[in-house]
């Protein structure tokens, strides 16, 4: 596995790749922490206000009527939505960051004259 390649360590690993037209960032293990969220604040025995606001959404049956902004409001307010980066990993981030936006040239393209 070649250095770009290799994730930018953290409690949050960052992947980063180049595309043609800027980068990709994988948060997979921020995606996995927040759906941990959602389940544990589904499951919190004490506030079942997400759940209520699940069967809501559940009986409402596609209508219309119904409004999922309050439920996702919900959870977004109780969802993971922060990536610490320490130290070093912050610099290895912006060497990446800057090394996969860098200017390519591409295939076929001339220079301008």
């Amino acid at each position: 596995m070649s250095d770009d390649q290799k994730p930018v360590t953290g409690p949050i690993p960052i992947y980063v790749e180049a595309i043609p037209t800027g980068v990709v960032l994988d948060l997979q293990a921020l995606a996995r922490l927040v759906i941990g969220d959602v389940i544990n604040e589904l499951l919190h025995a004490e506030d079942t206000t997400a759940w209520d606001l699940l069967h809501q959404a559940a009986e409402s049956g596609g209508r219309e009527e119904y409004n999922g902004e309050l439920l996702e409001q919900h959870l977004a307010e109780r969802a993971s939505s922060r990536v610490p980066l320490y130290g070093p990993a912050a610099l290895e981030l912006t060497r990446k960051l800057r090394r996969a936006a860098a200017p390519r040239p591409v295939p076929g393209q001339r220079g301008a004259a």
